[in-house]
């Protein structure tokens, strides 16, 4: 199928829609702005998990596939969910987490209990308790194996110590995972996101004198072969999938993505989300480095449409600050800013994807208090800043730039009690400025960021040049401006976007086609303050 002028849309379901007043999201939530979501216009929903889970890593700790949390609801919820979708061209993509279960998880408990069988559906190796199989570290902290002293034996977890990774060498735990997809198809599922998938093959397991391991098990060493026995014997071939590309290569993401290949349609890949990472800390502040995100996107952009590979295109998602406080403004210039990012990926070469309250351009969360916070990371890590020295001013600001929860605060729907997200408590506080930030607010005005967003949606659609055109970066050592041309045959789209509070020049580029869209009235002879044009011709 055609997937180059979709458009995927992101929910988290415990913050997008509460239906019953216990403050969190739920699945008859999302069903009842099922209308809103056609009106924007998107193709898919993409919803992270909402199966049963211990809520260790926010239900990418999974002790069950086929079934639903019941703080999110039903199967029967579900079912409506994806009919109701479904009848308005909307399809439901889920998130699989394949890398790892819970050890909640019945495979694991069995494991537990000495059963060869499942044993062997994970990681295990025989050891003492003093002398770890490898130096491999987990991507949360601490050694990546964890002691088992009934069973004598250590077993891996690249994440949290209950997130048990799963053996793929098995030929028995790949038909388990199969027949998973399988189930989800049947339902009437139209596309999955694979979590962290470039990690499922690991290599040989032995001490990394370079390292923290990740060089072992990154682009594994079977990682294409599982993926295309994956996508094929599940049956999902042709289905929109996406995989979760963690520290990856643009080689690895061709291979990934080529329709030759028969593995994934599109791939995430996080190097442009790291450009304000001081000294690649994401602990530390800088500036966003404009000219090294202008180069990344240029070689990702460029190389992978070299090797016929296919990009997902993204800012914003349930790990990351909210964009407009990260790479635009929150004060004069935030309604152009939200635009100007807006249309700097959505007329890029690939698919994009929207999470929740970007569209309304909904920013950081700015609380005030570590108390406000409910995010784990967000938590540890005030410790830790503020044991190394940092005064708690200084902290709370870098975690108010880099929480995961700027991302996770409630959808603002309304200017009312708890933005129309929930009629109880929530389970995390509503940013203060829904009174003015909210859908309620946009969904008249033509000239909101909401209008905005539908209309580039409905753009991709109707020009195939953003679709399936080619891509060339301009302006490579303008550290103001990111500014690309797109063709098809003899059609063109130049897209110049200022990432700059202030005025600034005009590039000397081919400006004598028409306004496609931009982000303030007519032409000015300089880009005026985070101002996007794209203009359109024929050759």
């Amino acid at each position: 199928m055609r997937f180059e002028d979709k458009v995927v849309y992101q929910i988290y379901p415990k913050s997008f829609q509460d239906s019953n007043g216990d403050g969190w999201g739920d699945i008859n939530g999302i069903r009842s702005r099922i209308d809103y979501l056609a009106g924007l216009g998107v193709d898919y929903l993409w919803l992270t998990p909402f199966f049963p889970s211990p809520q260790r890593d926010n239900g990418y700790d999974v002790a069950d596939y086929r079934a639903v949390d019941p703080r999110f609801g039903t199967m029967a919820d579900l079912e409506a969910l994806i009919a109701e979708a479904e009848m308005r061209g909307i399809g439901l993509m889920f998130d699989m987490v394949f890398n790892h279960t819970s050890t909640a998880h019945e495979w694991f408990q069995k494991a537990l209990q000495g059963d060869a069988k499942y044993m062997d559906y994970y990681i295990f190796r025989d050891g003492t308790p003093d002398a770890p199989p490898t130096n491999w570290q987990s991507k949360f902290g601490g050694s990546a194996w964890e002691y088992v002293p009934h069973l004598g034996k250590w077993y891996l977890h690249l994440f949290d110590v209950t997130q048990a990774d799963l053996n793929w060498e098995n030929p028995a735990v790949r038909e388990e995972l199969k027949d998973i997809l399988r189930f989800w198809k049947a339902k009437g599922v139209k596309g999955f996101r694979f979590d962290v998938v470039n990690l499922i093959s690991k290599g040989e397991f032995v001490d990394d004198k370079e390292g923290d391991g990740r060089r072992f098990y990154t682009d594994g060493p079977h990682v294409h072969e599982c993926l295309k026995e994956l996508v094929h014997d599940s049956g999902i071939e042709g289905m929109v999938t996406v995989g979760e590309m963690s520290s990856t290569t643009i080689a690895n993401c061709i291979r990934y993505t080529n329709p030759a290949e028969h593995e994934l349609s599109m791939t995430f890949s996080f190097h442009h989300l790291k450009v304000d990472y001081k000294d690649g800390d994401k602990w530390s502040l800088m500036e966003p480095d404009i000219h090294a995100l202008k180069e990344i996107f240029a070689s990702w952009q460029e190389g992978m449409a070299r090797g016929g590979g296919w990009n997902a295109v993204f800012w914003c998602n349930h790990d990351q600050p909210r964009i407009v406080s990260r790479f635009g403004a929150t004060g004069r210039y935030w309604k152009e800013s939200a635009k100007m990012l807006a249309a700097a990926i959505h007329l890029m070469r690939g698919t994009p994807y929207i999470y929740q309250g970007e569209e309304i351009g909904m920013t950081n969360a700015d609380f005030t208090d570590i108390a406000d916070y409910r995010d784990v990371e967000s938590i540890n890590y005030h410790d830790i800043l503020r044991a190394s020295g940092l005064s708690e001013e200084e902290t709370m600001k870098i975690i108010g730039a880099r929480s995961r929860d700027n991302g996770r605060t409630p959808m603002q729907w309304t200017a009312g009690e708890s933005a129309g997200f929930t009629t109880g408590t929530p389970w995390l506080g509503v940013n203060h400025n829904h009174a003015a930030i909210n859908v309620e607010a946009e969904r008249e005005d033509d000239d909101s960021i909401l209008a905005f967003y539908r209309r580039l949606i409905a753009l991709r659609k109707e020009y195939r040049i953003i679709a399936e055109g080619s891509i060339r970066f301009l302006e490579r050592e303008n550290d103001d401006v990111i500014a690309y041309e797109r063709a098809l045959g003899s059609e063109r789209l130049l897209v110049l976007c200022n990432f700059r509070a202030s005025d600034i020049a005009m590039p000397e580029l081919h400006a004598a086609g028409e306004k496609l869209i931009g982000n303030y009235p007519g032409m000015a002879a300089r880009l005026r303050p985070y101002e996007v044009v794209a203009l359109r011709w024929v050759e």
